[in-house]
């Protein structure tokens, strides 16, 4: 393939980010496997995954051929880290914080409770320390990390009763992504359960859950969620923006040449950016249309955002005074934050909130 062909099929973009022309054909084919922890129907997600694997092949010239696995076709959907670190498979693409169970620094390269937007996480892990901070505590399970996109600011998910006041919340069962949320909800009287998205979707279907936290519109439509609990609640303050990442084994990625690391990160460059952006362009249309099924869409009440700020910021102590590496880590999350949010007061809230009250 030459410069040319690229540059149609991926974009000058990649090119200059891989620094390297395309790798003649010929040489040998090296083959990996990614696998994922959703199911394919989730094509924002699984798309991600498919759109770095073609353009890395692209890239490659055909070098490198990536297979796509969703969650249970190889292994199971909170199996994959294992996968990578023991070398069964060279790829996952994943939420960190599905692994909190052996470690809660998982859940910081990911997403903590009134954590970062997607643009900020973006900007604290690539430009703020964040990607070195996380893969320095990746490295002790032979983990080399990669963006695999944001799905932006969550919905607080669905409900068979309304949440009106903190005490509607005692004896939830809820089905709530990573071990730091759940633990802040448990102090809100909430039966937290980390699952996969496929079981709680089967859960719920039975009554063994009263309610579910996924994503956002456009995937939880899919899953049909408002069926059976039929209260959309808002903002999902657990998740400012969930980063999704490639975890790559280490090994796998030091034994590649230079210009193919180059062209892995590449390809996971523009997978990572597809994957924001569909979510962005996706989740309003697919809010219109929860809405024309009779979704009861609600607001989570200020009392219960002031009561979940303060669950989070005390669980948020007692992991720091447990685990240094964990203290080192949200500190440096929570000070970008903080210079972030002081920003975004002269800055983008100010033109949201004016764009938002005026009619286009």
């Amino acid at each position: 393939m030459d410069r040319r062909s690229l540059v149609k099929h991926v974009g000058m973009a990649g090119v200059l980010a891989a620094g390297v022309a395309p790798v003649v054909r010929g040489q040998e084919v090296l083959r990996w496997r990614l696998v994922t922890s959703f199911p394919k129907v989730l094509d924002a997600i699984s798309g991600g995954a498919e759109k770095f694997a073609q353009s890395l092949r692209l890239m490659s010239g055909g070098q490198i051929e990536v297979s796509v696995h969703s969650a249970g076709e190889l292994m199971p959907a909170f199996g994959v880290m294992e996968g990578v670190q023991n070398g069964v498979v060279e790829m996952a693409l994943t939420a960190p914080y599905y692994f909190t169970d052996k470690d809660y620094c998982f859940a910081l390269g990911c997403a903590v409770p009134f954590g970062l937007t997607a643009r900020q996480m973006d900007a604290w892990m690539e430009w703020g320390g964040g990607r070195k901070l996380m893969d320095d505590f990746y490295a002790q399970y032979g983990i080399k990390s990669l963006s695999a996109g944001n799905t932006g600011t969550q919905m607080g998910g669905w409900y068979r009763k309304e949440i009106k006041t903190v005490q509607d919340l005692h004896g939830l069962r809820m089905r709530a992504g990573g071990g730091l949320l759940g633990d802040a909800l448990q102090k809100l009287g909430v039966q937290a359960v980390n699952m996969p998205i496929a079981d709680a979707q089967q859960a719920l279907e039975k009554g063994r859950l009263d309610a579910v936290e996924f994503v956002g519109p456009y995937d939880d439509q899919k899953l049909g969620f408002g069926k059976i609990a039929p209260y959309y609640y808002y903002p999902g303050w657990w998740e400012g923006g969930a980063e999704l990442a490639y975890f790559i084994n280490a090994k796998a990625f030091a034994a590649l040449s230079p210009e193919l690391r180059a062209m892995v990160e590449a390809a996971a460059a523009l997978a990572a950016k597809d994957l924001t952006a569909k979510y962005l362009a996706y989740n309003p249309a697919a809010l219109k249309k929860l809405l024309s099924e009779r979704v009861q869409l609600r607001a989570f009440p200020r009392e219960l955002m002031d009561a979940g700020f303060k669950a989070v910021m005390a669980t948020m102590a007692e992991h720091e005074a447990k685990s240094a590496p964990f203290k080192k880590i949200h500190r440096s999350l929570r000070g970008f934050q903080h210079d972030q949010l002081l920003w975004d007061r002269f800055s983008e809230f100010r033109y949201a909130s004016y764009m938002s009250a005026v009619r286009l």
